[in-house]
């Protein structure tokens, strides 16, 4: 799509407007922005909510700039900001409205996005290819691995090789097969030359194109970058999810912001009962392996189910040493049968520190089973904290991140509502838990309930007259402007952002203690 032309959407950018006002007066955490536009007609726009803002500071590691409007054609251009959560659900992390689509507009949506959430940078993002967002990420995000989205490379060759795809109905499974099914970067080199020389496409452009920024998005460049995917098909799935089946080609802008809601709503409610199945159910062990109970304890019920898979795989999977060299032992690992696909692990037994060729593990953050094969022959019966991290457990929303950022931020700042808002969050649903438990915890905690909304009540009371009174105050919506090379920004916000957008030191993939 060019960049530059303007969407007319009537009455219902107004409507949105109104939405964003009227939500930022009932939270003052929820942040909006507006760009400035030089003719002062609409600009874009950008909101995310407290919660939003939150669940960055947790799974800020990953992220996805989902632009499906473009390619689907719907009448609402809206652009969404999403990462994925400890289940493996996706979560929201902020949304935009596009009136105007050009590179310094997009330019100022990564920048604005970049100021609500915290500054600090993601390991990595997914878009789906395009030169305009290219030179936004390039420009906000430089030290952040950019990923082009697979299901947008394969549906732009499928438009730019319609011809090879008519009249050689083989080529698309062969293509995908070259894609997704080799295991190293000489595999796929060879798999591409042997391609485009079976079907006479050597000098084909668009393939040459595709090729030459082949470390963006085929899948054996990337696998020494955190994305978070948690499955097999994680990698092939478009980039709207968080909104799939909320939000689609004819849906107007009044009706898209209560699917918005509908949406985030929902998402909330699927983590909620992910919580409570983590929590109060215990997984059904395939092992006397005491790793493995380890891991049920630690882990979301989904990332154990994939934990379990890879442990379950290492009895079909042996671990062959064939170098020792002090405390570094080389190992072959490969599956029966399948030799001619082996890995091949590197282990320290003084630090107790394996890699692995396949490097699953730095991609998704998850041990894979070629390690945990060589652990099962060194002996190793629980998983060292390495091997463990914080975003995948089901205690990643709280403890050390979450003092942490408490920590950070002045007392006056309205940004510690969203801390006191999660934390609140957390000890509610312990309470719920262990409340519902029997008849008689359930009575006592109901009357203990009440007696802390009197109190609640009676505090806010204090606190409305303590204002009335002058004793306190509350300021108004702070307006920041954001010097940008290519035009100004204008931020409506009731948080507190500093001018300085240099991020803190901070490590998502936090280690369990």
């Amino acid at each position: 799509m060019s960049g530059g032309r303007p969407r007319a959407l009537g009455g219902g950018v107004q409507q949105l407007l109104d939405y964003l006002k009227r939500m930022q007066d009932e939270n003052p955490a929820f942040f909006y922005a507006i760009q400035s536009d030089t003719d002062n007609s609409a600009g874009n726009i950008f909101w995310a909510d407290a919660t939003s803002k939150m669940n960055y500071n947790y799974f800020g590691d990953t992220v996805v700039f989902d632009t499906a409007y473009r390619t689907n054609r719907y009448r609402v251009p809206f652009a969404a900001f999403t990462g994925v959560n400890h289940h493996g659900q996706p979560v929201l992390f902020g949304c935009a409205l596009f009136l105007n689509e050009s590179e310094s507009s997009f330019i100022w949506l990564f920048q604005t996005w970049l100021h609500a959430v915290s500054g600090q940078h993601p390991v990595s993002i997914t878009t789906d290819p395009d030169r305009l967002i290219q030179v936004a990420v390039a420009q906000v995000l430089p030290e952040t691995r950019h990923r082009y989205s697979k299901q947008g490379i394969f549906r732009e060759t499928q438009e730019k090789m319609a011809q090879i795809y008519q009249s050689h109905p083989t080529f698309e499974i062969e293509f995908k097969k070259c894609i997704d099914e080799t295991e190293t970067i000489d595999e796929f080199e060879s798999s591409w030359e042997s391609l485009l020389k079976r079907y006479y496409v050597m000098d084909n452009e668009w393939l040459q194109s595709m090729y030459n920024v082949r470390q963006q998005w085929v899948p054996v460049y990337m696998r020494n970058t955190f994305f978070g995917e948690v499955s097999v098909t994680d990698g092939g799935q478009d980039l709207n999810s968080f909104f799939e089946g909320f939000v689609n080609a004819s849906t107007t802008i009044q009706m898209f912001i209560k699917q918005y809601e509908k949406a985030v709503a929902s998402w909330h409610e699927k983590e909620l009962k992910a919580d409570y199945e983590t929590t109060n159910t215990m997984p059904v062990l395939k092992t006397p392996s005491p790793m493995e109970k380890q891991a049920a304890n630690l882990y979301t019920r989904k990332i154990f189910m994939k934990f379990q898979e890879e442990l379950v795989e290492t009895l079909a999977n042996p671990a062959t040493k064939i170098d020792d060299l002090g405390t570094i032992t080389i190992y072959r690992v490969a599956k029966f049968g399948e030799e001619h696909k082996a890995h091949t692990v590197s282990f320290n037994s003084f630090e107790m520190k394996a890699s692995c060729s396949c490097q699953m593990f730095e991609h998704t953050g998850i041990i894979c089973r070629h390690i945990l094969a060589v652990f099962r022959a060194k002996n190793v019966l629980t998983l060292p904290s390495q091997y463990v991290l914080k975003r995948w457990t089901r205690n990643a929303k709280s403890g050390a991140l979450l003092e942490e950022r408490a920590s950070d931020l002045p007392n006056n700042s309205r940004e510690s509502l969203n801390v006191r808002y999660n934390n609140l969050r957390q000890e509610a649903i312990k309470y719920v838990e262990e409340g519902a438990k029997s008849i008689h915890i359930y009575n006592v905690a109901m009357d203990a309930l009440q007696e802390a909304a009197k109190k609640v009540a009676a505090a806010k009371n204090r606190s409305a007259a303590d204002i009335e009174g002058g004793a306190l105050t509350n300021g108004n919506s702070q307006v920041l402007h954001v010097v940008d090379e290519n035009r100004p920004a204008t931020y409506q916000s009731a948080s507190h952002l500093s001018q300085d957008c240099t991020p803190r030191p901070r490590d998502l993939l936090m280690l369990c203690p």
